[in-house]
């Protein structure tokens, strides 16, 4: 299956809901190694459209371990629960910063913190970071 062309006019869009932040672990693009990629968070195998809300940036760890994975299974339940959707969930609802962690709130932020491994160590030790040079300010953290 062919990917969808997406314009630079519909990433900056994208990228600018999360202030060029992967939508998933945080991570600003410009501590990337390299550029963070557009996920289609209903992969277009699935049905998913290349439009404005089934889109995330994504850096290239979280979009190589979600895939076009839309649900896994709960490590707590056992479950099957749909992901985390960044154009559909509000992040606050799901997830809460712990020190340099993120901890999930429901269980669909707990299926996706294990999928995508959301609190890997680099992660952990690059957050306080980005939190002090004031990149993760945008976050809607009650």
């Amino acid at each position: 299956m062919s990917r969808t062309y997406v314009s630079t006019q519909l990433r900056r869009v994208v990228a600018g809901r999360t202030h060029n932040c992967c939508a998933y672990c945080l991570q600003p693009e410009l501590f990337a190694l390299c550029s963070h990629e557009i996920d289609h968070v209903i992969a277009e195998k699935h049905g998913g459209e290349t439009v404005e809300g089934n889109l995330a940036l994504a850096c290239k760890l979280c979009n190589t371990y979600k895939g076009s994975d839309i649900a896994s299974i709960d490590p707590e339940s056992g479950e099957i629960v749909r992901l985390y959707q960044p154009g559909r969930d509000r992040w606050s609802e799901h997830f809460q910063l712990e020190g340099s962690g993120l901890m999930p709130l429901t269980d669909l932020a707990r299926t996706t913190v294990w999928l995508l491994d959301l609190n890997r160590s680099e992660r952990q030790e690059e957050r306080p970071l980005w939190f002090a040079a004031g990149l993760l300010d945008w976050l809607e953290v009650d």
